[in-house]
């Protein structure tokens, strides 16, 4: 008579293999790619079981990089931009490398120093279909761009934007030794300049708030912003 198959049971933790790193269910985690090249793939634990032969798999929900997504990797994304996907996947959980934080999009840009185990995440992506919820984002600057927080910005006393220094004919080495800034519309229209500072766009931000850009089509409209 064969024997029956041993039930899988739920598991609260996992230790990574060769650490003392503890994986929880909710954690984001590092696992492994196939090619050894290319970076790590990075998901969120949703469930840890434990099969009939001892080894524990993990139900995990894949984080998308930009260009891991239909519409390529894009001028706005972050170098540690992630996409929150609707793709879900059942691993062994040896291949997990390591714990990693995917921060909120705000908490990000409030971080001191970024690590290497730091990502942030701003959109859900749908794989199947490429949308992206929300679908709309704010824009800055005369470019009209959304907000890449690996750029420095200045921020215009005036009318409170902000802009790239190359949108304004500056370097970054001179943008970063401004003391006063306005920019040019304002000048125009007030005819003088004002006290104002230069600051890291990792560290404030003001959006443009009746502008925006489609995820899906690249091009400006009206909005009601999200953030």
């Amino acid at each position: 008579m064969a024997k029956t198959k041993q039930g899988k049971r739920d598991v609260d933790s996992y230790t990574i293999s060769g650490t003392n790193k503890v994986v929880r269910v909710g954690d984001c985690v590092l696992m492994r790619p196939v090619d050894s090249d290319n970076q790590p793939y990075v998901a969120r634990v949703e469930k840890m079981e434990l099969d009939g032969r001892g080894s524990v798999r993990v139900r995990v929900r894949w984080y998308y990089r930009p260009e891991e997504s239909k519409g390529g990797r894009r001028q706005f994304h972050g170098a540690k931009e992630l996409f929150l996907s609707d793709h879900f996947d059942m691993q062994s959980a040896n291949t997990i490398e390591g714990k990693c934080v995917v921060h909120s999009f705000k908490n990000y840009t409030k971080l001191d120093n970024v690590g290497p185990d730091d990502f942030f995440c701003r959109f859900e992506y749908k794989a199947a279909t490429g949308a992206f919820t929300p679908d709309r984002v704010a824009v800055y600057c005369k470019c009209e761009m959304p907000y890449n927080p690996d750029d420095l910005m200045v921020q215009c006393d005036d009318c409170k934007d902000w802009f790239h220094p190359s949108c304004m004919s500056m370097t970054i080495e001179q943008a970063k030794k401004l003391d006063h800034f306005v920019c040019s519309d304002c000048v125009k229209e007030n005819g003088a300049k004002r006290p104002s500072h230069a600051y890291a766009g990792s560290t404030k931000y003001e959006p443009k708030w009746i502008q925006g850009f489609s995820l899906s089509t690249g091009i400006s409209l009206l909005l009601f912003p999200f953030l």
